[in-house]
């Protein structure tokens, strides 16, 4: 089984600036909504919220009709 690259909503935060603790909360806070838990990047462990950066990459990009290059 491959690793998965998971992250807290800080660490996601502190490596790729562009966004913001608050902002990627208030995405977690409207994950059912917005499509994140149906894709997968969002994984709740108790109260610890981890974000797996590939599919939240992958949602990003199918978000803004871009085509993943695999």
């Amino acid at each position: 089984m491959a690793s998965r690259n998971l992250l807290t909503v800080k660490q996601f935060s502190a490596e790729h600036p562009a966004f913001t603790e608050g902002g990627l909360r208030w995405q977690v806070f409207h994950a059912e909504g917005n499509g994140l838990a149906e894709c997968g990047a969002i994984l709740r462990n108790g109260r610890k919220v981890l974000i797996d950066v590939d599919r939240y990459f992958a949602w990003l990009d199918q978000k803004n009709g871009i085509s993943s290059v695999a």
